[in-house]
Parts: C-alpha cells; sequence; structure tokens
C-alpha cells in the first residue's frame, strides 16, 4: 500500500505518469507516478536496487521507459525541454575523461548544451562562482585525474550547479564525501532553495541534508511505497549527522514502518 499526501501548490516540473522499465530480462520500475512541484525538495529514497538511480535517469531521458510518459515544465522528452535550465548529476562516477581537463573546464563545459557550442561570455565567472559553491575554487586549474573521487563527484556537481538551473536533479551526490563538504553541500543547497531551484535528490540517508528535505518518496522493488512527509528526526543516541529509523510500534504501516520495509533501519 502506497502512503502520500496532497500534492503541494505550484507549477509541476516533473511529471512521471505509469513509469515502468525493463532492462533486459528484469522489470526495474513497475508503474511509477511523480510529481515534483515547483520550489519542492524531494528525496527520493530506497535500498540499493529499488530503482531510484534508474527512475531518475529515465526522468532526464538517459533511459527510456518501456510504457509510461515523462514531462519536464509540461514539455515531453526532447528538444522542446528547456534543458540549459535543468542541471543533473549521476551516480559516482569519474570527472576525467582520456584527455587531460582541469576541474574547471570540466564544469564550463556544463554551459554547453543542445547545439549551443559557445559559452556566455561571463562564463568564466560563473565556473569559478560554482566551483567555490562546493568549495573548490582553490583547485580550479588542477586536473581532474589528480583529484580524489570525492573531489571529482564535487567538480561534477558543480558542472550541473554552474548552470544556475532552476531544476535540478542529483544521484546520491554526496556519496563518498566526507561531512564536512557535506555540510557545505548542504549549505548550496539551502542557498539555491532559497532562490527557488527545485531538487529532487536520490540519497541513501538524509544526513547533513536532512533539514532542507521538504518530501520524501520511497521506493521498494521499483514500486512507490511512500510519498509524502519527511522522515522523523533521528533518535538522540543515534551519531551525527546519521539518520537512522526503528520499527514503529504499531503493527499498522506507517510512514517508518514503509520506509523501514524499503531496507531502512534494519
Amino acid at each position: 500500500m502506497t502512503t502520500t499526501v496532497q500534492s503541494p501548490t505550484g507549477e509541476t516540473v516533473v511529471e512521471a505518469v505509469g513509469i515502468h522499465v525493463t532492462l533486459g530480462t528484469s522489470h526495474i520500475l513497475r508503474g511509477i507516478d511523480l510529481s515534483v512541484h515547483d520550489g519542492e525538495i524531494v528525496a527520493l529514497l530506497g535500498a540499493n536496487g529499488s530503482g531510484k538511480s534508474t527512475l531518475v535517469r529515465t526522468l532526464v531521458g538517459i533511459l527510456p521507459s518501456t510504457e509510461g510518459t515523462v514531462t519536464l515544465y509540461g514539455k515531453p522528452l526532447g528538444r522542446q525541454v528547456p534543458w540549459k535550465n535543468i542541471g543533473y548529476v549521476p551516480q559516482r562516477v569519474s570527472a576525467g575523461t582520456g584527455v587531460p581537463s582541469t576541474a574547471a573546464e570540466v564544469v564550463a563545459s556544463g554551459l554547453l548544451y543542445g547545439l549551443k557550442i559557445r559559452t556566455p561570455r561571463n562564463a568564466s565567472a560563473r565556473t569559478l562562482d560554482a566551483l567555490d559553491q562546493v568549495g573548490l575554487a582553490d583547485l580550479a586549474d588542477r586536473s581532474v585525474n589528480e583529484l580524489s573521487g570525492g573531489q571529482q563527484q564535487r567538480v561534477l556537481i558543480a558542472r550541473a550547479l554552474v548552470r544556475e538551473p532552476r531544476l535540478l536533479l542529483l544521484d546520491e551526490p554526496v556519496a563518498g564525501v566526507d561531512q564536512p563538504s557535506q555540510e557545505n553541500f548542504a549549505e548550496t543547497l539551502s542557498n539555491l532553495a532559497a532562490h527557488g531551484t527545485t531538487v529532487l535528490v536520490v540519497l541513501h540517508e538524509l544526513g547533513a541534508l536532512a533539514p532542507l528535505i521538504t518530501r520524501t518518496v520511497v521506493l521498494r522493488h521499483g514500486r512507490k511505497v511512500h510519498d509524502g512527509a519527511p522522515l522523523p528526526p533521528a533518535p538522540e543516541h543515534a551519531a551525527a549527522g546519521h539518520q537512522h529509523l526503528h520499527p514503529a510500534s504499531s503493527t499498522a504501516q506507517t510512514p517508518v514502518s514503509l520506509i523501514q520495509d524499503a531496507g531502512f533501519g534494519s
């Protein structure tokens, strides 16, 4: 049984209806409906293999859906979507390539989209600002191949931020990133939200981002099992920065018990 709260008001930024995704013989997503509205910060949660990353990749058109429809800002996936206003950070991949590139060059590449091959006049300033937001301005000229995995992940976040996006989709952006950097990213996300950026973020745990989340969506085995209020705060005995959930005393399927069934709190 899926628990759902009333949708907030505001423009519908992301709309997915009846999404099924099959890869080979695996049925990854099974009839997902999801709406994200202007100004929300939505956390997409679930155990490994629940379909979180597949859903986000489907929302941005990287993976085709077997069934169902996706619209961004009311436009079906394709050239009509205002991609220049959308930032995407994939799940932990290397920012490096076979061609030597500096952190600044990788970030500046985020200003290129579609058929656009020229960067704006203020590209350098925007690039440095994006790197500063993730705490890497001092490494702008460093080859990304010389950066740690966590630093490379922050470069990819900066590449999404350089667009000054209205919509930001992030797939486990703080995985493998140290606690101070997570807190720095939480502050960046807070500033973006204050300026109206809509965020859909895949997380394994809320951690430093917990105070910012306006809504949580939980997947289990490719199905949506919860869509509603953010998770309750961590108990006092939990480790700092760690969201740990405990079984609800009632046998009813409360949001907490649904989330535990999805692989949390065990």
